[in-house]
């Protein structure tokens, strides 16, 4: 893991950053270019501008770590009003929830019953995508993905290509036939847990997408969808799709708000699923960080607004 990466990890969790961050223009007009605001208006106001260009929405309202029960309740309202907000203005829209905010940290059975609440009010055909987060949540995470994939088809969960044990999560996954979106990973974890270097983790994503594409084939995934904007690694998945025999929608590509804008409308044109994640919320500090961490030219950007504040 590179220097600048590890810092930038670091400093996501970092409580004083946290709390001065959004005191400062030029980190919030930097954080403008990921998200469209911090209100659900904005993220539905978006949602709408993307569906014109035939690009799909998922929602996530940002927030982590939650350790009061009213908290996490409230947390649980809101989706349910997201989901009624996007049922009346008919859009192609999903959400994207972390368990942590539902108060995994309290209690598991407490959790599931407010993820089971929102589960339930979402649209059949619609997925309920959960999230995955730091290393040390995958085995609550996982466990409560099965037992709600066991009530309910229409729930998805996310995997990071960069754990080692993220290739046999996905084999013990895939006889429940599940619906997964396969991520690179964002956290700050140390190399006994995770590939270490960017090289192995590529490969290791692919490797990993050439198995959901596969599973999908046989029936064995219902939803095969591939977080990244690695516009090298969507073409050698994209041509693996087409071995496989999948029509160009078959192939999915889910994307964050702001990032490759380009390639987003690209693969809207040529007729795939491209779908784009829309962020909002006032707790966007350490997921914004996380960003920056991802990729370079993301920290390039901020830069430039430093000096253009």
């Amino acid at each position: 893991m590179s220097l600048m990466r590890s810092v930038l990890l670091a400093a996501a969790q970092n409580r004083w950053l946290r709390d001065r961050a959004s005191h400062y223009k030029f980190v919030r007009k930097s954080v403008a270019r990921f998200m469209p605001g911090e209100t659900l208006d904005d993220a539905l106001t978006a949602a709408q501008t993307l569906r014109s260009k035939k690009i799909g929405t998922v929602l996530t309202h940002l927030g982590e770590n939650i350790s009061d029960r009213s908290e996490a309740q409230q947390v649980t309202d809101h989706y349910l009003e997201v989901l009624e907000r996007i049922r009346q203005k008919t859009l192609q829209t999903e959400i994207s929830i972390k368990l942590t905010q539902l108060g995994l940290d309290l209690s598991p059975d407490f959790c599931y019953e407010n993820l089971k609440t929102i589960i339930m009010r979402a649209a059949k055909e619609s997925i309920v995508w959960i999230d995955m987060e730091a290393s040390n949540y995958v085995d609550a995470t996982l466990d409560l993905y099965r037992r709600a994939l066991g009530e309910f088809p229409n729930a998805g969960v996310c995997l990071q290509a960069y754990l080692y044990r993220t290739k046999n999560d996905l084999a013990k996954l895939l006889p429940l036939r599940p619906s997964i979106r396969l991520v690179k990973g964002a956290y700050n974890e140390p190399p006994e847990i995770a590939f270490p270097r960017k090289a192995d983790v590529d490969q290791n994503y692919f490797a990993l997408g050439k198995e959901m594409l596969h599973a999908k084939k046989e029936q064995r995934c219902v939803r095969a969808a591939f977080g990244t904007h690695d516009i090298a690694m969507i073409r050698r998945l994209s041509e693996e799709a087409s071995k496989e025999g999948f029509s160009r929608a078959d192939f999915e590509v889910q994307m964050l708000y702001g990032i490759q804008r380009a390639e987003q409308e690209r693969l809207a044109a040529e007729g795939c699923t491209s779908i784009v994640l829309v962020s909002y919320g006032t707790f966007w500090y350490p997921w914004f960080v996380r960003r920056l961490a991802e990729r370079p030219a993301n920290l390039g950007f901020m830069l430039r607004n430093v000096f253009a504040s």
